[in-house]
């Protein structure tokens, strides 16, 4: 993850443990200051730039600053920390934290709203790709017709290789289906992925990884030095339909923002698949 920039307006006795805690993550930059005042300064200040604002109610009530902030600033992420609740309801802030240093409570939250914004913000930069697929999807014939459009799909997006493996029924293994890229590749491609192949970890998983030369569950091609880096996603959970792999050749060139916007139209894939099921 990137770093995350946080302001943070507390009372003075609690700087030290919000830095503290704040510094278990290394993610984060923190900025402290200890007034509803010089906070409101500081977010209107254009030369500084936060992701995160978090209000602690200890100095006062937060609610007029954070009804002037959500006004002038619509897209920042605010939080608000109020220890003296049981519960909370956030009001105009996007969430509360009652107990920001219990279980790095605090952290865990900042975090959790970053990503689901920039996953509001992949979403949205993906609509294009996801209408053409669903198209693609609803005139592909069934089974192998749909697996080779949404190999295509994820091809348009800029990978070299794009390759699809279904999951073989009452197997551990995979069948390599459908792929796009250098017939080369296409001829050098394994006919089956085992369990203990990247792939195969990605199907048991369910979760998606990266992958670069030397890391665990590489890949021949990258080995090999014909790709600088892969990714794998899987097809629905638990060994549902398979797992697709794209390759791009220069290294680190896989983002985690790549992965989701894979994820996505990996999800419309696992969608057509099951409706052909009758489920």
């Amino acid at each position: 993850m990137s770093t995350i920039s946080v302001l943070v307006a507390t009372h003075v006795a609690s700087v030290a443990r919000y830095r503290e805690n704040l510094a278990k993550e290394p993610s984060l930059k923190a900025t402290y200051t200890t007034s509803l005042e010089s906070a409101q300064e500081m977010l209107r200040d254009p030369d500084k730039h936060f992701d995160v604002f978090v209000a602690d109610n200890a100095l006062g009530d937060t609610f007029e600053l954070i009804r002037a902030v959500r006004l002038e600033k619509p897209r920042l992420l605010i939080l608000t920390v109020d220890e003296e609740a049981d519960f909370g309801l956030p009001g105009r802030a996007d969430d509360i934290s009652t107990t920001p240093f219990k279980d790095n409570e605090l952290i865990r939250k900042i975090k959790r709203l970053v990503e689901e914004r920039r996953l509001e913000t992949v979403r949205a930069d993906a609509l294009p790709p996801i209408r053409n697929l669903a198209k693609a999807l609803a005139k592909a014939s069934k089974g192998l017709g749909k697996q080779q459009a949404a190999v295509k799909a994820i091809m348009d997006l800029g990978y070299d290789h794009v390759a699809f493996y279904a999951v073989e029924a009452g197997r551990d293994t995979l069948a390599l289906t459908a792929q796009m890229g250098d017939n080369a590749v296409m001829n050098a491609m394994p006919q089956r992925a085992d369990a203990n192949s990247l792939i195969g970890k990605v199907a048991r998983s369910g979760k998606s990884q990266i992958a670069a030369r030397g890391s665990d569950h590489s890949h021949f091609l990258l080995e090999k030095g014909r790709f600088g880096a892969a990714v794998a996603v899987p097809v629905g959970q638990e060994m549902r339909f398979g797992v697709v792999i794209a390759f791009r050749e220069p290294p680190d060139s896989i983002s985690q923002e790549h992965v989701i916007m894979l994820e996505l139209l990996c999800a419309q894939l696992a969608s057509a698949l099951a409706k052909e099921q009758g489920e």
